[in-house]
Parts: C-alpha cells; sequence; structure tokens
C-alpha cells in the first residue's frame, strides 16, 4: 500500500472514530431538546385556574412559577437549537502521570475529554461534551509543546451539520505513544522530529518556544509577529487571541475581540483553525466587511486602489462631505408672522460652513434650523421692531414650509451617498482641486461609475465610507408618521420578532428569499441596501497580513481599537501597498499609546525546501532584504516549469491541474490574474479539490499543491507586483508548476 493510501485510511478510521462520539451526543442533545420541551409544557401549566376574580397567593406562586420555567426552558431550547453545526469541535487526549516519557505511555491510560460549543452529559451525568468557556477546557487553547499541561494530542474536529468531515491534530510532545495516530500538520512536525534527529529535533523545540512566548506575552499595548511565509504567524496569532480570551475572560469578552484578515476565503479558513473563535466575543471580519452594512469583495486596479487608500483622499473627503446635497433648494423663502422671509444661495452656503465647523452634518439639523431661524428673524424685526423674539421663533420653527424647507436643504445622509456624488463630474473637480492629478481624478470617477453599473463596492470604498460616517455622524430617526389603519409593516428583520432564519452563506438576520429581493433592485438602491452604524470599539485587535492595509484601512480600524490591545502579524516582504511609509505612519496612529513588543519567526515548515528557494529567488532580485526564513522539510521534487502557446494554453493548464491530482491527496489551487481565469475557473471544474483562485486571494491561504498560471501577468496585474507574486509562489506545501505563456 503506498504512503499516501496508509494516510488516506487513517484519517478514515479516525475521523469514524470522532463520528461515532459525535452521534452519541447528538442523540443526547435530542434527549435534551425532548425534556426541555417537557418541561416548558410543566411551566405552561402552572399558574392555571378556572376561577374569575382575584388572584389567590397560591395562584399567584404558580404564575411566577410558570414564568420562570417557561424562561428557562426558552434559554435552553435556544441553546440547544442554535447547535446545528459545530457542536464538538475539539479533543484532548491527556496523561495525568507526568512522564517524562509519553511516546511509552500505553494508549487507553489516557484521559479523553471532548470540547464543543455546548456542555453534554449522558444519562449517567458523564460529560459527553465540555462546553469550551469552562476551566476543564482550558488545555485546549493553553496548551503548547514548550507547556502541554498534560496534553499529549490537541485535535480539531471539522463538521458539516452533523457528519466530521475532517480532523486536524497537534501533537504536544516530541514523540507520540505507540498506537496513538496523528492527523495533519501535527503529524508533519512528528515526522520532522523522528527523521532528522537531534539537530532538527532542537529546531522544532526552537520554534515552538519562540511562538509560546508570543502567544503568552502580556496584553497590553501592541504585540508584533512578524516572519516569512509559512513561519505559523497566523496561527501564533490565533491561539494568543484564544490564551486572552482565558487569561482575562471578563475582559475581553465584555469588551470583544476583532480579527481582520485580507478576504473572505482566509476568514472562512481560520475558522476551520479555532472554531470556538465563532462565539460571540470575537467578531471575524474581512477586511471588506469591517464596516456593518456594507460587504465588499470587488478589487479595485492598482492605480484606484493608491488614490482610495492614499492618505490624500481625507481631504477629498473633507471637502465631499461639506458639499450641498444634490437637488437641495438654493434659497429659503416662506412667509412667517406676517414677514416675507427670503435667505439667498451665498448666506445658506455661510450657515451651512458655519454648522458643519463644530457639527457633524446629521447632528446638525437643530444648529442649522436656529441659524436660519436667526437670519428670518433679523429680517422680521427690521419690519417689526416691536416684535417678540420668542414668539416669532415659535412660529417659525411651527411652520410646515420650514420643516418641508429643513428635509430637502439639510437630510439626513447616509455616508455611501456622498462617495455616490464622485460619479457628477462637477461635484468631483471642487473637490479634487489641488489634490489628484488628470490621471487620476478620470480613475476615480470610473471606479464610482462602475460601482453604480455593478451594484458594488470595492474593497477600497469600504474605509472611505467608514471616513464619511464619521464626518456626518449617525443618521438620525426622523418623528414617525402616523400609520393607516390598515398598513403592513415591511419586516425587513425578522429576529427581532423570534423567528430565526438559519441559512449557510447568508449573512445574519437575512435569508436567501432577502438577497434574491436585493440582486432584483437598481444597482445603486443594491448600493445603499442595508443601515451603516456607529463603529464598536474593542478591547482587543487581531490583524493579520497587515502588510496590505492602506492608510485609509489602518484609519478605519483605528477607530475601533481607540481603547483596545493590539496583535499584528505582518511580513514586509509580502506588501501590496505600494508606500510602506505613509502606511506604517497610519498604523502607529491606529496603535495609539502603549507599549510595543516584537516577535520574530524564521523557520518555514509550511514549504517544502525546493519550493521556497523557488520563490525566496523571485523576491530576492528586487527586494534584497526581504525576510526570508529558513525551509527545513525537503522533497525531492523540484518546482515544474511549463510553457505553452496562446492555442494550447488553456489546454494545457487543464493537463497539468490533472497531474498535480495524481500526484497530491489534498488540496489544489490554481492562481492566475483576470487574464486567465476563464481557463482556471474550466480546470478547477475537474475535481472538488481543485479551486481557482485571484492572486490576492491567496493571501494567508495554503494548499498541497499550486499551479501557477503566467507570472508576468501577475506581477504587472497586482497592486504589490513582485510582493504578490512571491505570495502567490509561497502558497504551496508539496507540489508547484509554474505554467508561462510562449
Amino acid at each position: 500500500m503506498t504512503q499516501p493510501s496508509i494516510q488516506r485510511d487513517a484519517l478514515a478510521r479516525e475521523i469514524a472514530i470522532e463520528q461515532a462520539h459525535v452521534d452519541k451526543v447528538y442523540a443526547e442533545l435530542a434527549k435534551a431538546r425532548r425534556r426541555t420541551a417537557d418541561v416548558e409544557a410543566d411551566g405552561l401549566a402552572r399558574g392555571r385556574t378556572d376561577r374569575v376574580g382575584d388572584v389567590r397567593d397560591e395562584e399567584l406562586t404558580g404564575l411566577v412559577e410558570r414564568d420562570a420555567l417557561v424562561y428557562l426552558a426558552a434559554r435552553r431550547r435556544h441553546d440547544l437549537d442554535r447547535q446545528f453545526e459545530g457542536l464538538v469541535f475539539g479533543r484532548l487526549d491527556l496523561d495525568h502521570s507526568g512522564t517524562d516519557h509519553p511516546e511509552l505511555l500505553d494508549v487507553d491510560s489516557l484521559e479523553v475529554r471532548y470540547i464543543g460549543r455546548l456542555g453534554v452529559r449522558d444519562d449517567d451525568y458523564e460529560p459527553l461534551v465540555i462546553d469550551w468557556r469552562a476551566p476543564a477546557a482550558a488545555p485546549f487553547y493553553r496548551a503548547t509543546p514548550v507547556d502541554p499541561q498534560g496534553v499529549i494530542r490537541r485535535r480539531v474536529i471539522r463538521s458539516s451539520g452533523e457528519r466530521v468531515i475532517g480532523v486536524e491534530d497537534d501533537l504536544m510532545v516530541p514523540e507520540a505513544p505507540e498506537g496513538l495516530t496523528v492527523i495533519g500538520d501535527g503529524a508533519l512536525m512528528a515526522a520532522l522530529t523522528r527523521s532528522r534527529g537531534e539537530r532538527m529535533r532542537d529546531i522544532v523545540a526552537t520554534i515552538q518556544r519562540h511562538q509560546d512566548e508570543a502567544i503568552r506575552a502580556p496584553a497590553r499595548g501592541v504585540t508584533e509577529i512578524t516572519g516569512g511565509p509559512g513561519t505559523g504567524k497566523t496561527v501564533v496569532a490565533l491561539h494568543r487571541a484564544a490564551f486572552l480570551l482565558y487569561s482575562d475572560r471578563r475582559r475581553f469578552e465584555t469588551g470583544g475581540v476583532l480579527i481582520v484578515g485580507p478576504s473572505p476565503a482566509y476568514t472562512a479558513y481560520i475558522e476551520r483553525v479555532l472554531p470556538s473563535l465563532g462565539e460571540d466575543s470575537v467578531v471575524l471580519r474581512s477586511i471588506g466587511d469591517l464596516v456593518d452594512g456594507v460587504t465588499a469583495t470587488r478589487l479595485d486596479s492598482r492605480e484606484v486602489a493608491r488614490v482610495k487608500g492614499s492618505d490624500r483622499i481625507r481631504t477629498l473627503l473633507s471637502r465631499l462631505s461639506h458639499e450641498t446635497p444634490p437637488g437641495a433648494p438654493t434659497e429659503f423663502r416662506s412667509f412667517v408672522a406676517g414677514t416675507a422671509v427670503r435667505v439667498d444661495a451665498e448666506a445658506l452656503r455661510r450657515v451651512r460652513h458655519h454648522v458643519r465647523r463644530s457639527h457633524q452634518h446629521n447632528l446638525g439639523v437643530a444648529a442649522a434650523r436656529a441659524a436660519l431661524a436667526e437670519l428670518a428673524w433679523q429680517q422680521h424685526r427690521t419690519e417689526s421692531p416691536s416684535a417678540e423674539r420668542s414668539e416669532f421663533l415659535d412660529l417659525f420653527h411651527d411652520s410646515i414650509e420650514v420643516d418641508r424647507f429643513m428635509r430637502a436643504w439639510w437630510p439626513q445622509l447616509d455616508p455611501r451617498e456622498p462617495l455616490l456624488w464622485l460619479a457628477d463630474r462637477e461635484v468631483l473637480e471642487r473637490c479634487a482641486e489641488g489634490l489628484l492629478n488628470r490621471q487620476h481624478r478620470d480613475a476615480l470617477h470610473a471606479s464610482i461609475e462602475e460601482a453604480l453599473r455593478t451594484g458594488t463596492w470595492s474593497v477600497a470604498d469600504v474605509p472611505l465610507i467608514d471616513d464619511l460616517f464619521a464626518r456626518l455622524g449617525p443618521m438620525q430617526d426622523e418623528e414617525p408618521e402616523d400609520r393607516g389603519f390598515y398598513e403592513v409593516e415591511e419586516l425587513e428583520n425578522l429576529t427581532q420578532y423570534g423567528v430565526q432564519e438559519v441559512g449557510s452563506g447568508w449573512a445574519q438576520g437575512q435569508s436567501p428569499l432577502h438577497y434574491r429581493e436585493t440582486a432584483d433592485r437598481d444597482p445603486r438602491d443594491r448600493l445603499l441596501h442595508g443601515v451603516v452604524d456607529r463603529p464598536r470599539s474593542y478591547a482587543h485587535v487581531l490583524v493579520d497580513e497587515a502588510q496590505d492595509l492602506s492608510p485609509m484601512q489602518w484609519r478605519m480600524l483605528g477607530r475601533r481599537g481607540r481603547h483596545a490591545s493590539w496583535t499584528v502579524v505582518a511580513d514586509e516582504a509580502q506588501s501590496s501597498w505600494p508606500a510602506p511609509e505613509e502606511s506604517r505612519r497610519a498604523r502607529e496612529e491606529a496603535y495609539g499609546r502603549g507599549e510595543r513588543r516584537r516577535f520574530h519567526m524564521d523557520t518555514n515548515y509550511r514549504n517544502a525546501r525546493e519550493i521556497f528557494d523557488y520563490a525566496a529567488a523571485v523576491i530576492r532580485d528586487q527586494v534584497p532584504d526581504a525576510d526570508i526564513p529558513q525551509a527545513v522539510r525537503e522533497t525531492g521534487w523540484p518546482v515544474r516549469e511549463v510553457t505553452a502557446d496562446r492555442e494550447s494554453f488553456a489546454h494545457t493548464l487543464e493537463v497539468e491541474v490533472t497531474r498535480l491530482l495524481d500526484l497530491v491527496e489534498g488540496s489544489i489551487a490554481v492562481v492566475s490574474t483576470e487574464a486567465h481565469a476563464e481557463a482556471a475557473q474550466r480546470a478547477a471544474e475537474l475535481s472538488d479539490r481543485v479551486v481557482a483562485l485571484d492572486p490576492l486571494t491567496t493571501k494567508g491561504l495554503e494548499y498541497d499543491g499550486v499551479l501557477v498560471v503566467d507570472p508576468d501577468r501577475i506581477v504587472a496585474d497586482s497592486p504589490g507586483g513582485i510582493r504578490t507574486l512571491y505570495v502567490v509562489l509561497t502558497r504551496a506545501a508539496h507540489r508547484m508548476t509554474v505554467l508561462r505563456p510562449r
């Protein structure tokens, strides 16, 4: 039997073992649901009476008991009903003997402890699953090879519904006891230790010790984790987030932890690394989802992203926020207290400028109305010197005509609306004067038109919306108008009425039907759908792939971390932002004051040495000072380079994907720019193990095999140029093929 077949059989056996336990847990969960229903029924039965009139004391007691039982049963039912997926996500195999030779242990002597989102016990009150927040679950997050806390093997269990689909192990000791199967990267580390002798064991121990120091660093201030590709920066940072939640639970559960990654594909990936981070205390967002009410995945061209991300756009946005809304009246005319009041355009402009100096637009309505009333009073006093000021102002503010004018002249503004005003050339020219050259103005204008055409925001638009929100303020609810008796309110968010909507891939509280309705709307309506709300402030912010963030994106993060501690993961050699010094200034401003500490990871154990040496040669040619870690694993398989002419390029691409499918057992990525996206997508349809990705989406991800399509085009079309290609070339763990056009 071949080695891959042995590994596949071992994985199947381990999945079957975990599936048997998960089945038992869900059977107990079903019993718990039935018991909860019985409690609820019993509660409803209490306090019933056939009497009419005053309630007796014993009946009042029954009513209190009823309310308590029904309330507690409803809470329990809610907890049980939401455990539809990933209830059991972890397992610990523990040794309590304290032996110095765990490799000699009998596997049957180990304690098995399952970790999940909810505590579940069997009929004998024995724990089947331990709630992840319980002290007994702490070693799942705190154990490291340096301080294993009795853990021999830590296992992450991945599920789809009630079906176990994968396991991933971390080995906490140098060698596993005989009979203990280790799956995934943990198995890789164990194999490195066993096959490379004492020198390799020392390297592995060093890696683990340095990672542990970063994980357990003090929570205050800023902890930066740097290093080249494959050095485990992301895993260290995520374990640090889990460690902080446990070390100071009150602070971080109350204040919340924000984890930010470069793309939705990345956030889906890290959800599998530490499933418990899906709890309410941790918010997981891609950089395009950071503003509530806005979701963006579309990427701008390099030129447009540079314009939108740079600090100079802030001046443009400041001017834009002071613009008079399109269609607003240019003068005010009304008849108040017997006087014809007229305020011309120049006076209105002065009022707007004066109010905006001290008020956010949406919070300045009262001040603007008061300033307008004062101008009207000055005119009325000229014609009626004996008039009472308070009487006139009362009449002014009670005027329906004034109400109508204010709604048109000073409307509540969604921060997305002013950004769309830039589709008007005149508005763009006024706001960009002295800031952007003609080429950049044209590029910005074209990007807004593309948003209006497609009904989608770009990732670079999100920090601009956030900046405009800070300038305009939250929209204020207007006084509700009386509804007709037969009017039916549209229920946009059913959750407030106790209706739970569950569906994979949809935002919370939104159903597939909602998305179909949204898709049918006008593109402009889709851009303005939802509500942009005030950003939440977090107790801790974790940022991965931080080297890619623009100054505007750092400012967006800074608004959410004003009082936070930070964990930041970065590698400057992989940066896609072309002006690192500008970004660094914005980053320091976002951090605020506080202690800085830095941990550097310098050993690559993701990529085979043959693959990483190829990638390192590419980046060193143009970035001589790139942070190049040491790859410690060899496969004997060099990077395969293939060329093909235009006519046979798509066919060759499929042939090379088929070849990789035969060589590796796991996942394969085909990475290409838009120029070859169609051919890459067709190749991805050859197997469910293959995905087609654009270069930037590969950030933070890894695959068993990678096909890099047209690397020169990747350099030319990507914002980071050669640095983006370096990212792509370091995604493969075992096999890599580079396909070039002839």
